[in-house]
């Protein structure tokens, strides 16, 4: 690296640090990027095209491979070997990582939903969480930008859940499903509007990326491009530039100070050789993901900052926020021995049902302050080693039984706003450590009633719409017992929030550190909120506009 004059050390290639290194690269300058995991290449590495029927299992899930044998994550999960993190007595908490180049970015659902100016104002509604230090519109522009770069599908709704992107940002979104179609005509009944789903992929050419032509599930990878990753598309648009060099299996120990105080670099270990090196950088960015960020930032701790780096406020690693998630699924009996024909699509769901609750909220007419949404399933699918169903009987009979009940299921999938709460953060385990001697996570965990009451609400209401298209469903479980653990839907997002004063927060709206100005971060770790809405976006979305802020401040001298 002795020939690269980095200005910026990036940490992190996911969707934050990808970002961060396309804008800052893209406006002349120069960035050294590192990331955990192994370099990971998906036009050459993606199983497109290989079918359950040759996988182990029929491709079930296992400990190894949480979301079955052909998922994109090749070394990470909720285990990762030699990196331990550990939960307190009474917590359950689950940490996804993902260990490869691009991050979660080769795994997520590709769910791209505006944040509002209701979400963004929360607690100057009612009283609950904390606001964040802008306002819709000063992000309405970059919503703009990010959608158009990224290739986001969908529609202007109209609804006041989903502000609406500019005249020609949006790619169209594909047709409606027959099951979506008969759900959302029940849904209507009830008062409850179903609308496209937005969603990173490309339904027209984009650059060099291809429309997705409905062949592979989303989560395999995708080698052309469709299906947003940024080791398809902004890690390789940065590299392009000549400005981008990447470091692989590079383990961050600690953000490098020095005898005042002041970020000089990043220390970190070489995972191939096992040895500790060390790189110096006029500025740093924290991308490593909310809770590995906040991590490095605790580890970082020395006599100028005896409570971690960044931490003056004490609020690095608290208001740990996860979405709520649950479901309900059933059978549809009109859905029966229908006409089989390709339903693929673009493997998600087309249709979604956005929270329809504001006005019902504003009212006090609801036990609980915010709002979800539901991510409906319902299609025929490629068949797996499991079939469900009350099936009776053998043989002919019952091949009968499964091939009528083949796309006549249909679920709801609930993922809800969660509030922070002083029972939910994360620390340093005084003993722990992980392979490299680093220091690693404790994770405490209680969900509120704030949250529980939410469940409860949005199972009454999956069961009313699925009653309505003539399906039977038994008694409902408890919240307590229905809601996900804690980490489980993977949006955690809060451990090093943005506000409007040190006293409070971790970094202004800048995701510049309010105790160290060379000293940015931008993941999920900055949101002063977690609304119900999938948190990429908007991780995408900040890290471009906070990365424009940091190259003005460069190009100024200011930094």
């Amino acid at each position: 690296m002795n020939d690269f004059a980095h200005d910026v050390l990036v940490v992190g290639s996911g969707a934050g640090g990808a970002m961060a290194a396309y804008e800052l690269t893209r406006q002349g300058h120069k960035v050294l990027l590192l990331e955990a995991g192994r370099n990971y290449d998906p036009r050459t590495e993606t199983p497109m095209f290989r079918p359950n029927s040759i996988a182990p299992l029929m491709g079930t899930p296992t400990p190894d491979k949480e979301f079955g044998f052909y998922d994109s994550t090749v070394d990470g999960g909720w285990q990762v070997p030699d990196e331990p993190y550990t939960t307190a007595e009474g917590s359950e908490f689950l940490w996804w990582r993902a260990r490869m180049l691009g991050g979660r970015t080769n795994h997520w659902g590709r769910y791209s939903l505006r944040f509002s100016e209701h979400d963004f104002k929360g607690k100057s509604r009612d009283g609950l969480g904390a606001d964040w230090p802008f306002n819709y519109d000063d992000i309405a522009p970059w919503y703009d930008k990010t959608e158009a770069l990224v290739g986001v599908c969908g529609t202007n709704t109209g609804l006041d859940d989903m502000p609406p992107s500019s005249e020609g940002v949006l790619q169209p979104p594909p047709l409606p499903r027959v099951p979506e179609l008969l759900i959302a005509a029940a849904a209507k009944k009830h008062g409850i509007t179903a609308v496209p789903m937005h969603r990173a992929v490309l339904t027209k050419p984009l650059d060099d990326r291809a429309a997705c032509f409905y062949a592979t599930p989303c989560g395999y990878g995708c080698s052309i491009g469709a299906a947003f990753q940024t080791t398809t598309s902004l890690l390789p648009m940065a590299q392009a530039t000549g400005n981008l060099r990447i470091i692989t299996n590079a383990m961050v120990k600690i953000v490098t100070t020095d005898a005042q105080g002041n970020v000089t670099g990043i220390s970190y270990i070489d995972k191939k050789t096992c040895t500790e090196q060390q790189i110096g950088a006029k500025v740093v960015v924290l991308a490593a993901s909310a809770c590995e960020s906040a991590r490095i930032l605790l580890n970082s701790k020395n006599a100028s900052h005896p409570n971690g780096l960044a931490n003056s406020s004490g609020q690095v690693g608290r208001n740990l926020m996860d979405s709520t998630g649950a479901g309900l699924s059933a059978l549809v009996p009109a859905l029966m021995d229908r006409p089989r024909y390709n339903e693929d699509g673009h493997t998600a769901n087309h249709l979604f049902i956005p929270w329809w609750g504001h006005e019902a909220q504003a009212n006090k007419e609801l036990d609980f302050p915010r709002g979800y949404h539901f991510e409906l399933g319902g299609r025929f699918s490629e068949p797996g080693a499991y079939v469900s169903g009350d099936l009776q009987g053998y043989g002919t009979a019952l091949k009968q039984q499964v091939r009528a009940h083949y796309g006549a299921y249909v679920s709801f999938a609930l993922r809800g706003e969660m509030l922070p709460n002083e029972h939910c953060y994360m620390d340093i385990d005084p003993q722990v450590t992980d392979k490299w001697g680093i220091p690693v996570p404790r994770f405490h965990w209680q969900w509120s009633e704030h949250e529980l009451k939410q469940v409860e609400h949005g199972l009454k209401t999956a069961k009313a719409i699925l009653e309505t298209m003539g399906a039977t469903v038994g008694e409902l479980p408890a919240a307590k017992d229905a809601i996900k653990k804690g980490g489980e839907i993977i949006h955690e997002v809060g451990t090093t929030r943005m506000g409007s004063s040190s006293k409070d927060s971790v970094t202004n709206q800048w995701g510049q550190t309010w105790d160290c100005p060379n000293l940015f971060v931008m993941d999920g770790g900055v949101f002063a909120s977690n609304p119900h809405k999938n948190c990429t976006l908007t991780i995408m979305t900040l890290a471009m506009r906070n990365s424009a802020w940091l190259a003005a401040q460069l190009e100024a001298g200011k930094l």
